[in-house]
């Protein structure tokens, strides 16, 4: 948002690296968007990640802040998988109010071989595992994690099914993501990545219209929930969010507020003040100084580089550098 003050009917737009929240009063819908540009340029950069690497990070760290920025207080939100896949590990961390950082763990022969074989959609490099999205409020709190299976779905779908055994809240979730190529303003070749998404939630005055069918092998009675019929307000919600084009998501010329009102604009859609994210990674000299000081005397020498130990954040790609009498115990 600019500084200045806006005329009567003017309007500013968000930009990258915004996250939109949005509510749609004739639908009782609410929810957030955002697209992301130079943060998520900066975080795959430094990585330098294959782009069938690159592209579910990006969906990860976009579910992340998506969801992440509904905390009402000063913590942390992580989304992170564990799967057989070649792309093994993907975590993507937010830190209220604003802090996004995130990597990926992946085997570069079985990528290779995945590539090659026709095998690289998202759900074969995941391959069987879990998604885990975990709440941390900090000392004193016990963290809340929500395990759903990854079993060849996608993370859309995922999230979705995490809100419905976590929550009990109908959710739906779009993810997009786009590798651009053009030229900079001295006609160099430029890469680039972008990504956006949009989650929207059903939250009726009347906590009874939230009802959904029972998720499959439940406890309930047999053939409860078949003749469950869905809210009317949701089924257009989660239609209308079901047309998004991933096109759309990334587009910087439509950008969040012009897809919302595309979307919604015949019930009436309100986007309230955008929340900015920062690629900041919370790893410090001190911090990791801390951690080495809690290392034995033998795994302190099997880290010994020549008098030294250089330890490498897995998230910002810092490298820290230590005497080892800095980080021996006394």
């Amino acid at each position: 948002m600019s500084d200045r003050s806006n005329a009567l009917g003017e309007f500013d737009f968000a930009g990258d690296d915004h996250v939109v929240p949005f509510q749609v009063e004739g639908l009782d819908v609410r929810g957030r968007a955002v697209q992301l540009g130079p943060l998520l340029n900066s975080i795959l950069g430094r990585h330098n990640y294959p782009p069938a690497v690159a592209r579910l990070l990006a969906e990860a760290i976009v579910l992340t802040v998506l969801i992440g920025t509904s905390l009402k207080f000063q913590g942390k939100f992580i989304v992170q998988t564990k799967t057989d896949g070649p792309v093994d590990l993907l975590v993507a961390d937010f830190a209220a109010p604003d802090s996004v950082r995130a990597y990926a763990r992946f085997d570069e022969e079985r990528l290779a071989a995945a590539i090659a074989a026709g095998e690289a959609s998202p759900s074969q490099l995941l391959g069987n595992g879990i998604l885990a999205l975990t709440i941390d409020q900090g000392n004193y709190m016990q963290p809340y994690q929500g395990i759903v299976p990854l079993d060849g779905s996608t993370l859309e779908e995922v999230a979705g099914l995490y809100f419905r055994q976590s929550e009990q809240i109908p959710t739906r979730v779009r993810l997009g993501v786009a590798e651009l190529f053009d030229r900079d303003a001295e006609g160099k070749p430029r890469h680039s990545w972008r990504a956006g998404g949009v989650l929207a939630q059903f939250l009726p005055t009347a906590p009874e219209r939230m009802r959904q069918p029972d998720l499959h092998g439940g406890d309930g009675d047999v053939g409860q929930g078949m003749d469950h019929v869905e809210d009317d307000a949701w089924a257009e919600a989660r239609a209308l969010v079901e047309t998004i084009d991933s096109d759309e998501l990334t587009d910087p010329l439509i950008g969040v507020e012009r897809l919302l009102f595309r979307l919604f604009h015949e019930r009436g859609v309100r986007v309230y003040p955008p929340l900015q994210m920062q690629d900041r990674c919370s790893c410090s000299r001190d911090k990791i100084k801390g951690v080495l000081k809690g290392f034995s005397a033998d795994e302190i020498a099997a880290s010994d580089e020549e008098g030294e130990i250089a330890v490498t954040c897995e998230f910002c790609s810092t490298t820290y550098r230590y005497q080892l009498d800095e980080v021996e115990n006394a």
